[in-house]
């Protein structure tokens, strides 16, 4: 094996005919197939760094993650109850969104997006959903919807 790597067009390329193949077999049902895309990154890579059960926290050490791995430039948020709007600028993946808009798709998986959902599922036990990926401007625009716990039955 040489010391040179595999460019991210290979990779995007193949992950775009994945993601399409999936799409024409599945339709919208896909995307709640994709949320553990991810899982092992988190796992291996982020778990560690979640040092606090606050939502700030958990997103700023899954954001300093991706940013050590080259995957992404930067992540934000703004919180309004239990909706969190994210951003993320500087996506590796996101030629791969663009791509599947061109054929008529909404993106419908998000690797940034699942880390964050598993940290938040882990630490603070709450089930999050990946309400919507819009792209736009070099940007990725997240709604993630976490739901509170169900009431104690007595």
């Amino acid at each position: 094996m040489s010391d040179k790597g595999i460019s991210h067009e290979y990779l995007n390329d193949l992950v775009f005919d994945l993601e399409k193949a999936f799409w024409d077999e599945r339709g919208r049902g896909c995307r709640f197939r994709m949320m553990e895309v991810g899982r092992e990154i988190y796992e291996s890579d982020c778990k560690s760094r979640i040092r606090s059960s606050e939502i700030p926290a958990i997103i700023s050490a899954v954001g300093e993650v991706l940013k050590e791995m080259n995957v992404i430039g930067s992540v934000s948020f703004e919180q309004e109850d239990l909706t969190l709007r994210v951003s993320v600028q500087g996506c590796l993946h996101l030629p791969v969104e663009e791509r599947m808009l061109e054929y008529g798709i909404e993106p419908f998986t998000c690797v940034p997006a699942n880390l964050i959902i598993m940290g938040i599922e882990d630490k603070l036990d709450r089930q999050v959903e990946l309400a919507e990926i819009k792209c736009e401007n070099g940007v990725c625009q997240l709604l993630l919807i976490v739901f509170d716990r169900p009431a104690s039955v007595v």
